[in-house]
């Protein structure tokens, strides 16, 4: 990419993996936010989240990790640490393309880890090296959700680089148009709705449990 400065990842992987979630004491949560334990599934790869930004991503997979015992790690938030800055300022420094390079780096990194609920940004997914990375080592779940949820999420947040460039909703919905057709090439399809996120969360693990019975090994379709 002409006039843009080359970005310093770290070569060495000594980023950790987020540990395990401690889930607050249920005194301390409101009833209907107690979440219920669920059997164990028999993963043997990282279930990834893809989606569009607003889809829940964060919100669900957090919550999945919770349920199921397992870390849960933002890819995002292990981009920054390796590169040193938000997201947001990494796109001003050295633009998109150079952005999913490093992306592809890290996610490649962590799908060597052990299983766990990784959350990948929107445009990962579109990235076709990336996209085979984890179609190979993942179990690849879409979170897909209509224009006017993913817009009443967003909206009111600064800090989506994408955004920036125009009117929120059109852009969105021009992403969605563009991205829907690749993010149903996942493994898993679960609709993320306007209902509370425990039940979504309950339909990410009933997808997954199907998705076992008839993929014993963990493997993808």
């Amino acid at each position: 990419m002409g006039g843009t400065a080359a970005a310093n990842y770290p070569a060495d992987a000594d980023t950790a993996i987020v540990g395990r979630l401690k889930p607050r004491p249920v005194c301390a949560t409101p009833l209907h936010e107690v979440i219920d334990p669920s059997p164990n599934l028999p993963l043997s790869r990282t279930v990834a989240l893809v989606g569009l930004m607003g889809a829940g991503k964060t919100a669900i997979g957090k919550r999945l990790a919770a349920r199921l015992g397992l870390p849960f790690v933002d890819a995002d938030d292990e981009i920054e640490r390796a590169a040193g800055c938000t997201v947001s300022e990494f796109f001003e420094r050295y633009g998109e393309t150079e952005f999913r390079a490093g992306e592809r780096r890290v996610i490649a990194r962590l799908l060597e880890g052990t299983p766990h609920i990784l959350s990948t940004g929107g445009g990962a997914y579109m990235d076709p090296d990336t996209r085979a990375l984890l179609k190979a080592q993942a179990i690849t779940v879409w979170l897909r959700a209509e224009l006017d949820v993913l817009f009443d999420r967003v909206k009111k947040r600064a800090h989506r680089p994408l955004l920036r460039a125009g009117d929120p909703r059109d852009i969105l919905a021009r992403l969605m148009a563009q991205r829907y057709p690749i993010y149903a090439e996942a493994d898993l399809v679960v609709d993320s709705t306007a209902q509370p996120t425990e039940i979504t969360t309950d339909q990410v693990i009933e997808a997954l449990q199907r998705h076992l019975a008839s993929h014993p090994a963990g493997a993808t379709a």
